[in-house]
This record gives C-alpha cells, sequence and structure tokens, in this order.
C-alpha cells in the first residue's frame, strides 16, 4: 500500500511561543502525521522595512503593520528551536523547518536536517535555492504562484548544484484558497513534465481537495494546522483545528487502502457474493428428456453456480439430457 508523506504544518501558529510549539507538535504526533513543520526566519534578513502585509494577513490580524514587525512577534529564537527539534525527537516526530533566508539554511543544516521544504516564495531565489542544493539533501518545493517555466528553471538550478531527490507540490498561494483556484490538475501537470513525486500543499478551508489529491496519485500532502482558527496570526484562519486534521488524515489512510494495486480481478470478499448475484442458465418451465433447449423453455436466474449464462449461445439448440422441472439448473 502506498503511504501518503502527511507534513503537519504549524508553521507560525506558535504565535512565537515554545510552549504552544511544543503542543503543535504534540496534537500533529496524536493526529497521526509523519512530520510537523515550523518555518525559521530572521525578518530582518528576509524583508524590508518597506514590505506590506498580504491582503490576507490583514485581514486575518485586524490591523496593519510591516511584515518585519508581523514576523518579529512569530519568531522562535535559536535556542528555542533547539528545544523544539529535541521535543520532537521524544516524542517520535520527525521535526521540520522551512528556512526563509541562508542563515536559516545553515542554522537548520546544524540541527541535522535531512530533508528541504522550499516555500513558493522562494522559487525565484537564485542564491536560496543554490544553497539549499548544494547540501545534498532531498528537496521538496512548493509551486504556487509560479509559471511552468519558473518551476523548470529552479528544478535546473537545484539539480545543477547538487540537490538529491526533488519533489513538487502543487498549490495556490492565497488563504484561504478558493475551491475555483485549486486547480488539482496542475499536479498532474508537474508529475508528467518532470517525472518527480508530486503532492500537494493546500489552503483551502476543508479536507476534501487533499483527500481528492491522493485519489489523484499525490504521495505527499502538507496542510496548515492550528490550535485555535479564533487565535490572532496570519494563517489560523486557513487552518484545520486540531480534530480536523485528524479527520483528513484518517480519511486520506482509508483513501490509500482503497486505492489497492490497480489488478482488475475479484477481491477475495467478492468470491462468496459470486453465486448469490450472478446468474446462471435454468429451465423457463418443465423441460422432457431430448426436447430441444431454446428461448422457450430456459431462461437465465440465480443462483449463480451452475452454467455461465455467456454459454447462451452454446445451449440453444442442444437437447435435453434428462428431465428439468421449472427453475432447475440446465445441465448439458
Amino acid at each position: 500500500m502506498r503511504k501518503t508523506l502527511i507534513i503537519a504544518e504549524a508553521g507560525v501558529n506558535h504565535n512565537g511561543s515554545l510552549k504552544m510549539a511544543e503542543e503543535l507538535a504534540n496534537e500533529a504526533k496524536e493526529a497521526g502525521a509523519d512530520i510537523v513543520k515550523f518555518q525559521t526566519f530572521n525578518p530582518n534578513a528576509i524583508t524590508s522595512k518597506y514590505a506590506q502585509m498580504a491582503q490576507y494577513q490583514r485581514e486575518n490580524i485586524g490591523k496593519i503593520k510591516s511584515q518585519k514587525e508581523m514576523l518579529a512577534e512569530l519568531t522562535l529564537s535559536d535556542e528555542e528551536f533547539v528545544e523544539l527539534a529535541r521535543h520532537c525527537q521524544e516524542i517520535g516526530i520527525q521535526f521540520l523547518s522551512t528556512p526563509f533566508d541562508i542563515p536559516s539554511i545553515n542554522f537548520l543544516r546544524s540541527l541535522g536536517c535531512e530533508l528541504w521544504k522550499i516555500p513558493s516564495g522562494e522559487i525565484t531565489n537564485y542564491p536560496y535555492l543554490v544553497e539549499i542544493a548544494k547540501t545534498g539533501k532531498r528537496v521538496i518545493m512548493s509551486t504556487g504562484m509560479s509559471t511552468l517555466a519558473e518551476v523548470s528553471e529552479a528544478v535546473k538550478l537545484l539539480n545543477t548544484h547538487g540537490a538529491g531527490k526533488i519533489s513538487l507540490l502543487h498549490c495556490t498561494t492565497q488563504y484561504p484558497t478558493p475551491y475555483v483556484d485549486v486547480n488539482l490538475n496542475a499536479m498532474l501537470t508537474l508529475k508528467n513534465t518532470f517525472n518527480v513525486e508530486v503532492g500537494y500543499s493546500d489552503h483551502t478551508r476543508g479536507i476534501e481537495i487533499p483527500i481528492a489529491a491522493v485519489a489523484m496519485g499525490a504521495t505527499i500532502i502538507e496542510k496548515h494546522f492550528t490550535l485555535d482558527r479564533n487565535m490572532e496570526g496570519p494563517d489560523h484562519k486557513a487552518s484545520l483545528e486540531v480534530n480536523e486534521l485528524k479527520q483528513m488524515i484518517m480519511s486520506i489512510r482509508n483513501v490509500e487502502k482503497a486505492l489497492g494495486n490497480g489488478e482488475k480481478k475479484p477481491a477475495d470478499i467478492e468470491i462468496s457474493n459470486m453465486e448469490i448475484a450472478r446468474k446462471s442458465i435454468v429451465a423457463k418451465k418443465n423441460i422432457k428428456k431430448g426436447d430441444i433447449l431454446s428461448e422457450e423453455n430456459i431462461t437465465t436466474k440465480r443462483p449463480g453456480n451452475g452454467i455461465n449464462p455467456m454459454l447462451w449461445t452454446s445451449v440453444l439448440g442442444t437437447r435435453a439430457k434428462r428431465n428439468f422441472e421449472e427453475d432447475e439448473l440446465i445441465e448439458i
């Protein structure tokens, strides 16, 4: 059975609190996620003082400030990240954090991270991509806001500079994403174009789209979650709450089971029902030995433990080998 890699995206939904970050890790583990992912950045390194908040951030926070001011409230210190990574190891869930600047790449590398998650906003960041690639580690890259040409250029750059296995996630960078803008079929375009493992990073409000993505072939699912959707912060309102995360993961695991191996044959549990549901050739009325079997005196009825009706034309025109009562299975 194929197992989807499920990344529970805690992101900055810890609101700058290590205690809340650890609680998010606990809940991701309890929900059955494979990875809990955070975000590592230095506000001074990733945004200028002139960069403003996105519209969805203003709406979710309820006030206007610079991006730098907003991000400063959502950071964890290096020491707190060390503690958070240790906590994740203790409870048995893989720690992952998306770096948003080169110093953060180097810091996370020092923590022993064996996997990189590149966010959509960095797909055109040449020096950043080169620094990630030089580690030689596996890369999962989101492709929101990107054209196919931009994805191609980024993939080429990563490969040129020694990146490990590359997987691509389709996503739409809007929080929340309206269903009409999801375009799940673009995930298949990525798979067919680059011949890589693909997945889906979801920003819709519900759980239906990630489940559909798995049914379509996604092998990685990333989804934001929060302890409380009503908390102040840029991403809480477009995140799942813990019970919804559990439901999504359970549903994905059920879909994985249902996908099967693709071989078309009766399932073992169907065999006992074949005799009950299928039909056999039977006597339509009483038939005497030597009578010619025709559409006038034979028909098809349940159960299916007699002559297969697909042999109908082979039976027509033969003579009855003995007397048959109505509904009795025909023998030839």
